[in-house]
């Protein structure tokens, strides 16, 4: 009786047999690596920027007589703030100080963090309307209770007006009277910047006046 011989040579072994897909996911493989590793290049290289910028003389100093300010974020972040920016009666805006001299913007400490607001020039009491250029009026955008950053503009929880609110306690300024304290647990007002007003351009006409940030930043 004889055995039928195995041909070996009409059967394709899976081993032997090349993935069509194989070169495809190699090719996706190094270009998805390649791509992660230019994003975390981008990625690093802005964070060391802004590091770097951080990090420049004066960027940590508080605001001083002649600087321009500039817009802290959105779409025209370090553009300069000028009166036409400001809509009467609000939204305020967020500024940080530049030196006009270096260019240094002085982002390097929040408490440098600005906040803007036009309003009607008769509204305001005397002492602020003698900080005050066109109406225009700045304080900090740190609140005194707790640190936290001032990002609300509301109908006060004490009245009619719409004033500045800290939305961690409900802190609530109101600005036409010296940012003082209409509701909430703030322990004084917030520090007021004087403005002065360069071709249309808002600039600071002197140091804060008050203490900037909450009682424990120093």
């Amino acid at each position: 009786m004889t055995n039928p011989k195995l041909d070996i040579t009409s059967s394709p072994s899976s081993d032997n047999v090349a993935d069509p897909d194989s070169g495809c996911l190699a090719v996706q493989t190094r270009r998805s690596l390649l791509l992660g590793a230019l994003a975390g290049t981008a990625c690093l290289a802005g964070s060391r920027q802004a590091v770097a910028e951080d990090d420049q003389p004066g960027a940590d100093e508080r605001p001083q007589k002649g600087d321009i300010l500039v817009f802290t974020d959105g779409d025209r972040e370090g553009a300069v703030v000028r009166s036409a920016d400001l809509s009467l009666g609000g939204p305020p805006v967020h500024a940080w100080p530049k030196d006009p001299r270096t260019s240094v913007v002085r982002s390097g400490s929040r408490l440098n963090e600005i906040l803007i607001v036009r309003l009607d020039p008769a509204e305001l009491d005397e002492q602020t309307r003698s900080r005050a250029a066109d109406g225009i009026v700045a304080y900090s955008a740190i609140c005194a209770h707790a640190g936290c950053p001032v990002t609300g503009w509301v109908k006060s929880d004490a009245g009619d007006k719409v004033v500045f609110k800290c939305m961690c306690h409900n802190s609530e300024y109101d600005p036409r009277e010296s940012a003082q304290v209409v509701f909430g647990p703030a322990p004084r007002r917030l520090a007021a910047l004087p403005l002065a007003l360069n071709d249309g351009a808002l600039t600071v006409a002197g140091a804060f006046i008050g203490k900037v940030g909450a009682q424990q930043q120093g």
